[in-house]
């Protein structure tokens, strides 16, 4: 029954990007860091998506992984902090 109602809430959720910035790395690779807006019957949230990716030899790119922070601005200054003194 759980896993009913989690694909039928999957349904109905639609993403939008609203900003994203890629740099390519190594032979074939890209980071892309990206603000994206995740709309439902509900209402919508933003949230920040920072993604790896890979070109294949027709140039199509493919998502590898991703993560996914919160739009909150606490949580920003934490990971952006953590970056800093790495």
């Amino acid at each position: 029954m759980e896993s009913e109602d989690r694909s039928r809430r999957n349904d109905d959720v639609q993403f939008e990007t609203i900003k994203a910035e890629k740099m390519n790395f190594g032979r074939n690779n890209f980071l892309e860091v990206a603000r994206k807006r995740a709309k439902t019957s509900d209402g919508s949230s933003e949230f920040i998506s920072v993604s790896r990716g890979y070109y294949l030899p027709d140039k199509t790119e493919r998502f590898k992984r991703s993560l996914t922070i919160p739009d909150d601005p606490e949580i920003r200054a934490f990971v952006a902090e953590m970056i800093r003194t790495l």
